[in-house]
């Protein structure tokens, strides 16, 4: 079977899992684990708090230099949506793409890396290969962190980390952070004729809402900015809002939701403790002094960091010397980040298949850009292999 044939072969089964970030992604580990076996190759694993989710790590090659990282999340996005041409756990080629939940985002990484081990373990490597696949990155980045902390403290962390998210291919050197918030306004209730009796949860929330919204232009007009990003300044924006009970009471209750997606310098918490003080000092003292258990919570929810440009670092040749152009940033959210700055590892962003296929039906990747991962982690394995003393 041809390396192609092969990482075709390994993303069919990989597919086949349904790893829905609400799933566990053991049936997938339990068959990666089994197949590094055939080649000799020991695994750890990192569970969560259930036992039900866990972190595989898997190191090829010697163990007393720094080596690279192969990182892929496992889990993905609900398949819900209506109109899948073909199952979506049931990888189905047609016109030279395979269509399945997480062919793109970003199994196809996966089973690049996976299909290349073959090759690996017959050449004698100067420098390992740090196998990563976590869970819960599509609610968060929630899972790798356990992995990259037993990766920062081995005698020798690894050099550089290459993030497999789809890019088509292309080096991306930096990606936001984010933060994301919910806020829980309550008031008091009542018969809705009595409205001015009554402090109306709804109505201090979207006053709140619309400090938000002030502060976002705010970054959109004074920065700071990064051009090389594709939206070149933090964003925020208010996600999710419900409450209320019925049209003729007073509501005593809203909850909505909140995130800013920060470049990698700027300081977000900050950004958010200064709408807390904000309204804490006029929307929720105004509250309280009309009624003294009404008032906001707030309550993170999760964040992670940015991910910096690492172009300067030593360890960036060994991906220069095989792509030359870097591509630019970006606005969403990777693991890369965790890796910078909670593992001391420098990172950059490049995998198979498009963003734009990425949490949408008919999810693909083409086979050519599979063709194009294997021939990149080729010679990248290729700079890892001793040379004749």
């Amino acid at each position: 079977m041809s390396r192609l044939h092969l990482a075709i072969d390994i993303l069919g089964k990989l597919v086949a899992f349904d790893t829905t970030s609400k799933n566990s992604n053991l049936g997938l580990i339990r068959y990666v684990q089994d197949y590094l076996a055939q080649y000799d190759i020991e695994t750890t694993l990192f569970y969560d708090e259930t036992g039900e989710k866990a972190n595989l790590l898997a190191t090829i090659g010697p163990k007393d230099v720094p080596g690279i990282v192969l990182s892929g999340h496992t889990d993905v996005v609900p398949a819900l949506e209506k109109g899948w041409v073909s199952p979506a756990f049931d990888m189905t080629e047609r016109d030279g793409k395979l269509f399945g939940r997480g062919t793109a985002d970003m199994k196809g990484f996966a089973a690049c890396a996976l299909a290349l081990i073959p090759e690996l373990v017959k050449q004698d490597l100067a420098i390992p290969f740090h196998l990563c696949l976590s869970y819960d990155e599509e609610v968060g980045c929630l899972g790798v962190g356990s992995m990259v902390e037993h990766l920062a403290k081995i005698d020798h962390p690894p050099r550089l980390a290459v993030i497999g998210e789809p890019t088509e291919m292309k080096v991306i050197n930096g990606q936001k952070g984010k933060y994301s918030m919910r806020v829980t306004v309550t008031g008091t209730a009542g018969h809705s004729s009595f409205a001015p009796d009554h402090v109306n949860a709804i109505e201090y929330a979207s006053r709140a809402i619309a400090l938000i919204s002030d502060v976002a232009r705010e970054i959109e007009t004074n920065g700071p900015f990064d051009p090389d990003f594709t939206v070149p300044h933090s964003t925020m924006l208010t996600t999710t809002i419900s409450g209320g009970t019925a049209t003729n009471v007073t509501p005593d209750s809203c909850e909505f939701t909140f995130e800013i997606r920060h470049l990698p310098d700027h300081d977000a918490a900050a950004v958010i403790d200064n709408i807390k003080t904000r309204i804490t000092q006029t929307l929720d003292a105004e509250m309280k002094a009309r009624e003294a258990d009404t008032g906001f919570e707030w309550e993170e929810i999760f964040h992670y960091p940015g991910m910096g440009d690492c172009t300067d670092a030593e360890s960036f040749a060994l991906v220069r010397n095989i792509i030359d152009e870097v591509s630019g940033k970006v606005s969403y959210g990777s693991e890369g980040g965790i890796f910078e700055k909670q593992g001391n590892i420098p990172s950059i962003i490049c995998g198979p298949g498009s963003i734009t296929q990425a949490h949408k039906r008919n999810e693909f990747v083409e086979i050519s850009q599979l063709d194009e991962c294997l021939a990149f982690l080729e010679k990248l394995g290729h700079q890892a292999v001793k040379t004749p003393s």
